[in-house]
């Protein structure tokens, strides 16, 4: 028999549920105050059990704050659980569960103020004498916590440049801010916060310097942060710094803006940390990896530690605004005015609202590992959260996100629950070190604000001790909080002055920004009220809108099909392009420079990749890293001709339903790509598409996740445990060196795609290139957004008419016969397009250019070429080819490049320069949660 006090947590005297620190069995036998208990159920570790009796219809209670409602009578030691939580714990494969749940969540009711009880109260009694750290004192605001040379991409089209640039000065000093945003067409929605937030970076007071890149033409441009900043009345940036617009060919550009930071480098190192006070740290608050206990034991030390700040006069910022829906109350409990409490109400209901648009409710915020860890639900999460929050601390400012500080003391800031993109503007507001409590062990940072990561449980503790810097989990088995809190603070003003983190001895780190959202207003058919009361099932939304799947069958089977359809009559065939690449995709013999692949099992490709795929963005870097590693060390040995991770933003910290549908499929995509020879998966541990969620992804879509390798930063122990475990798969086959094959282009599938002008004479070079490939069996792709498909002439010369044509695939959907084939594109951001091509199979894109350059993929080989001749003069270093001349003879270019690279013999340009980039879109129904 087990005690009670030995097993269960209350988080405050009057709760009705404990939270079991243990994993407890079903048929284990409870002390409770003198009476025994048998479970009658298994109760994991983090969740909850009935501690005293509760009636049908009654709220279940946790810091005295009902987060759901029992379905039924409950004793003493009934397993509470909610039906979303007992399907996450039933497909893991836990035994000995409920066949049906005990309770049901509380509705999201607006929280009603009662403004004439609202406690006006005082912020905690200052100290007698503020301390000091160690500090970089700055011309103005406050001092930073470290002194680095920032190199900042003003959207994505720049982010594989100055990604290049650090890695080339290579010392951990220089650091880029590389992110997904900006990069379509025309006008993004978060431009406000994205401008407000590229501003703030370049303002923060841990930077020494900073390089503003943008490419040349480009809507978010350095022109366009200067604007901003003189219109919001930003001061002026004070340390070195300096704007460069690319203009031309990458390793050009790269030396020409290497001529810039250089000079900086020796005046930024000379810098030396002086004795500044305790009023210059600004602390962001933050959480992610959350579980059970975060709002018992890590949440509550670092609230702690930031209310001793705030005593020394500095900054404590919250954040997260869906992560405090259900928590209004605790949040308000203490507030400096009612102007500041209507703020943080109205704060709320627009996430609410624009989360609604989108079809969704802050119920999608909790993550699988979330749940799985024993948060049930947005309240439960919410409550725990608000703990960052000392119960005597005043809010005394509500800002938006991004937003410069108003003052000192506590102060909210709006932004989504996603960890890094919340991170970004606490840094952008001001703040020189960021507070990160994890329940399983989050091991995220950032490039130029160093991260103080506290643990909710020894146990995890002693699994990550070397990704974490503080063991909250001592309060748990009884070091008293005023112990800890003193000795977390004294740890906080050592990091302060310059004793490296945890995250910072691993040298990991990221960046992202609130990513842009599609809706703007309510739309019948998608948008639901901010309540939740109301539901809307995937199949109900408009197929479009929702990227639903496609039949998959080709626009035409060859180039002398009948009809397109909708009355769209196929063109005959061309007459062929006078060329050695042409007469080999038409089927003729063999001329100089044939196409050699290479046979994998049954299938004949270009390459053989090895792929570590990140399940979501906080294993990216991680991934990234390790397949580094693998390629240096040859971990597959000569059975890969590379090794590929392809980091992204996705899989935790955004809403579920259709963004989430798509981006399943891109992963997918990958995992199966004919390219991709071995393929392991890398979760973080705690996020929503965890490795169980991609095995029954995997399943559903026929495949043996037996062929897969599976890995875990948080469960298999940390960095160095998760490096052995990746090496240790990768080099567990012996699997043959692939063959080289004779063939043609008609074995693969090829995008293409045009970027700026396009001549008569380009478009039906580029009909004539797809027609050949498909004439000799391949494939073909384009976008339904591209300039291609809008070009009248292309149409023509590709199909024979004018006429219009939709998607035949949906983005990144794999076709179900070979041919032409259009895929669905919900935007125009040219990474976004090319990982939409290469999930749905598509081994090379040909891109014709003008006005400028296009990044590179990760995964899929892009080739750039162009006929334009302002182009060729100022972009020709970039050129993967130059073609002149009439349609045939152009199109003869394109083949025989496309030939060279398929065969191996040439490395695309950006590929070789390392201007490459991945981003998976979030569709027209997916925002940041």
């Amino acid at each position: 028999m087990l005690r009670f006090d030995e097993i269960g947590v209350l988080p405050e005297p009057g709760d009705n549920v404990a939270i079991s620190s243990r994993r407890l069995e079903a048929g284990t036998v409870i002390d409770f105050a003198g009476t025994p208990v048998t479970l009658p159920h298994t109760v994991l570790e983090g969740h909850r059990f009935v501690a005293r009796p509760v009636a049908t219809g009654e709220p279940l209670l946790s810091w005295n704050t009902p987060f759901a409602r029992a379905l039924r009578d409950l004793a003493i030691g009934d397993y509470v659980c909610t039906p979303t939580s007992l399907a996450a714990v039933s497909a893991r494969g836990v035994e000995g569960l409920p066949a049906e749940p005990s309770a049901e969540n509380e509705p999201l009711d607006p929280y009603e103020l009662d403004e004439s009880a609202l406690n006006l109260g005082r912020q905690v009694t200052s100290v007698e004498q503020p301390g000091t750290f160690l500090g970089y004192p700055r011309e103005q605001g406050p001092a930073g916590t470290r002194n680095h040379v920032v190199l900042m991409a003003t959207s994505s089209r720049s982010s594989g440049f100055v990604t290049e640039l650090a890695r080339r000065f290579g010392d951990g000093f220089v650091v880029p801010v590389a992110h997904t945003e900006g990069g379509e067409d025309g006008t993004p929605n978060n431009l406000s916060f994205l401008l407000a937030t590229l501003a703030g970076f370049a303002l923060n007071p841990n930077v020494g310097a900073v390089l503003i890149v943008d490419t040349e033409g480009e809507l978010v441009s350095g022109q366009a942060i200067k604007d901003f900043m003189a219109e919001h009345g930003y001061p002026e940036i004070r340390v070195p710094h300096a704007y460069f617009t690319r203009r031309a060919g990458f390793e050009a550009d790269l030396t020409a803006a290497g001529r810039l930071v250089e000079p900086w480098l020796p005046i930024v190192a000379a810098q030396s940390r002086q004795e500044v006070p305790l009023a210059d740290l600004w602390i962001g608050l933050q959480c992610g990896g959350s579980d059970a206990f975060s709002g018992v034991s890590a949440n509550p030390l670092s609230g702690a530690v930031a209310r001793e700040v705030i005593r020394h006069g500095g900054i404590a910022v919250l954040a997260e605004t869906d992560e405090l829906i259900g928590a209004e109350g605790y949040v308000l409990k203490n507030v400096r005015d009612l102007p500041t409490a209507r703020r943080f109400l109205e704060t709320v209901q627009s996430f609410k609202e624009r989360v609604g648009w989108h079809g969704h409710t802050a119920e999608g915020n909790p993550s699988g590992g979330n749940v799985y860890r024993g948060l049930y639900n947005i309240v439960l999460k919410s409550v725990g959260a608000a703990r960052k929050l000392d119960r005597d601390v005043r809010l005394d400012h509500v800002i938006d996100y991004a937003e410069r500080m108003p003052g000192h003391g506590f102060v909210f800031m709006d932004s989504p629950g996603n960890d890094l993109e919340s991170v970004a503007g606490q840094v952008a507001s001001g703040c020189n070190l960021i507070f990160f409590t994890t329940g399983n062990g989050s091991i995220t940072n950032f490039p130029f604000v160093p991260t103080i990561k506290f643990v909710t449980t020894t146990t995890r503790y002693d699994l990550l001790h070397a990704e974490m810097d503080v063991d909250a989990g001592r309060y748990l088995t009884g070091t008293p909080m005023d112990e800890l809190t003193d000795e977390t603070f004294a740890l906080t003003v050592q990091v302060a002055s310059g004793q490296p983190s945890a995250g910072e001895r691993a040298g990991h780190s990221q960046v992202s920004i609130w990513r842009n959202w599609r809706q703007t207003a309510p739309r019948p058919g998608i948008s639901i009220t901010p309540d939740g009361r109301t539901t809307r099932p995937l199949t109900d939304l408009p197929p479009e809108d929702r990227d639903a799947p496609l039949p998959g069958t080709p626009l035409m089977l060859a180039a002398s099909a009948g009809s397109l359809g909708d009355g769209v009559e196929a063109a005959p065939a061309p007459e062929a392009p006078a060329s050695g690449a042409a007469q080999l995709a038409s089927g003729g013999s063999a001329p100089p420079g044939a196409v050699r692949l290479l046979r994998i099992d049954e299938r004949v490709v270009p390459e053989a990749v090895g792929l570590i795929l990140p399940t979501s963005l906080c294993s990216g870097q991680i991934a990234l890293r390790l397949a580094a590693q693998g390629e240096v060390e040859r971990w597959a040995g000569d059975a890969v001709t590379r090794m590929v991770a392809l980091p992204h933003t996705e899989g935790c910290g955004s809403s579920g339903g259709a963004s989430e549908e798509t981006f399943a499929r891109t992963m997918l995509g990958y995992l199966l790509h004919p390219n991709t020879r071995m393929a392991l998966l890398l979760e973080h541990g705690c996020e929503k598409t965890h490795n169980d969620y991609f095995r029954s992804r995997l399943v559903e879509a026929g495949a043996d996740p037996s062929r897969f390798g599976w890995a875990s930063i948080q469960a298999d122990g940390g960095l160095d445990a998760v490096t052995e475990r990746v090496r240790d798969w990768f080099g567990s086959f012996d699997l043959p060196k692939p063959e080289e094959v004779q063939s043609t282009l008609g074995e693969l599938t090829i995008a293409l795609e045009a970027r700026g002008p396009l001549t008569t004479e380009t478009a039906e070079a580029l009909a004539l290139t797809g027609r050949e490939i498909v004439g000799a069996g391949g494939s073909v792709v384009l976008s339904s957004r591209g300039a291609l498909l809008n070009d009248e002439r292309f149409r023509y010369a590709a199909f024979g008419s004018i006429t219009p044509i939709g998607p035949t695939i949906a983005h990144g959907q794999r076709f179900t016969a070979k041919g032409w084939h259009v895929m669905r594109m919900p935007g125009t951001d040219w990474m976004e397009t090319v990982t939409g091509f290469g999930a749905g199979g598509v081994q090379q894109v040909l891109a014709h250019v003008a006005s400028g350059t296009l990044s590179a993929q990760r995964f899929v080989p892009v080739i750039e070429f162009s006929s334009d001749p302002e182009t060729v003069a100022q972009y020709g270093d970039d050129l993967d080819a130059v073609a002149s001349g009439n349609a045939s003879e152009q199109a003869a270019v394109a083949l025989e490049t496309l030939a060279a690279v398929a065969s191996r013999q040439q490395v695309p340009k950006a590929v070789a320069s390392g201007n490459v980039g991945f981003q998976i879109t979030r569709g027209l129904l997916g925002t940041s949660m």
